[in-house]
């Protein structure tokens, strides 16, 4: 198995970050409310405004659906990722597909035993990126950790043990990421045994690998639908519920895609669930992804990712919201 670079292979490399410590003394585990700190209200997505287009079904590496995706704000590039054809639900195998900004495939990168892919971020790092994703599949498919990859085109890596990779928060069974480029923090979701939980990090401890007190933990809001992705964007969470069209994929109605803000200072859900109409006459039109990203110009931008078109030739198709209020 090939490691990836850029972290310790000893329990050192996650010990050292001294989560553990901070979060029993701090009292907060899996039993605990919101725990706010330098976290100054921003203005938030009216997730009421309409969606534009940044493309529609565009041909990604492999056939299947995509999980996620996440964009390099410096190098100005978008990376989705896809599960891998041919594997189970199960084995935790993605396919991160490298694309330019109009959903032109550039390359790809196979990941083996890494996750689910609900989400995660993409580092400008140089001329390069390093994403940071789920990795450690349990027999479910879901991260158990997360890694810092360098991505490479073209190649295929195996995922590390957990114990080498980082598990900021004590406790934790499962982990997801993504990040607001913005106001640079990255939003962890996790799995306890009280259920899924909101951590919120300054970008730097991702950067320099000491995670320390997280700027927020809370309980995730009780929120129906099915969950499929989730992005942060100052003082709110966004959070993507809903499912494909039903039957062979043929577009019906306005379909069942929510997005809700949740207020990271107090845990509670501050607009929603709204529906969104964004590509509602796509062919299969699975809600699959939300990433945040800021335009040269300086718009702030709420992307939403669907997984679209035929079985055995699904499409990539992204929108996003920009009115803030």
């Amino acid at each position: 198995m090939n490691h990836p670079q850029g972290f310790s292979l000893s329990r050192r490399g996650l010990i050292r970050t001294g989560v553990g410590a901070s979060l029993a003394v701090l009292g907060l585990g899996a039993g605990a409310q919101a725990a706010s700190a330098d976290v100054t209200a921003t203005k938030r997505f009216d997730l009421s405004e309409p969606s534009y287009d940044l493309f529609r079904s565009k041909d990604t590496h492999g056939a299947r659906v995509q999980q996620s995706f996440a964009f390099d704000w410096e190098n100005k590039f978008l990376f989705v990722a896809t599960k891998r054809s041919g594997s189970e639900e199960s084995d935790g195998d993605l396919c991160i597909n490298k694309m330019d900004f109009d959903g032109n495939f550039i390359s790809y990168m196979h990941l083996d035993g890494f996750g689910h892919g609900v989400a995660f971020a993409a580092l400008p790092s140089g001329s390069g990126t390093e994403l940071w994703i789920e990795c450690a599949a349990n027999t479910k498919g879901f991260g158990t950790a997360l890694a810092p990859i360098t991505y490479k085109a073209n190649t295929t890596l195996g995922s590390p043990a957990a114990v080498a990779a980082y598990q900021p928060i004590a406790g934790a069974t499962e982990y997801t990421c993504s990040v607001d480029p913005v106001h640079r923090r990255m939003i962890v979701r996790y799995h306890t045994s009280g259920g899924k939980r909101i951590a919120v990090y300054p970008l730097s401890a991702f950067e320099t690998r000491n995670f320390g007190t997280p700027l927020v933990d809370f309980k995730q809001p009780t929120i129906s639908g099915t969950a499929q992705g989730y992005a942060l964007y100052g003082s709110y969470m966004y959070y993507l519920t809903g499912d494909a069209y039903p039957g062979d994929g043929t577009p019906t109605g306005d379909g069942n895609t929510y997005i809700t803000s949740v207020d990271i200072d107090t845990g509670t859900v501050k607009q929603g669930p709204v529906l969104t109409k964004a590509g509602s006459t796509l062919h299969h039109r699975e809600p699959e992804g939300l990433a945040v990203y800021r335009t040269d110009a300086g718009e702030a931008r709420l992307f939403i990712g669907f997984a679209t078109g035929l079985e055995g030739d699904r499409r990539s198709s992204i929108f996003y919201k920009n009115a803030l209020v």
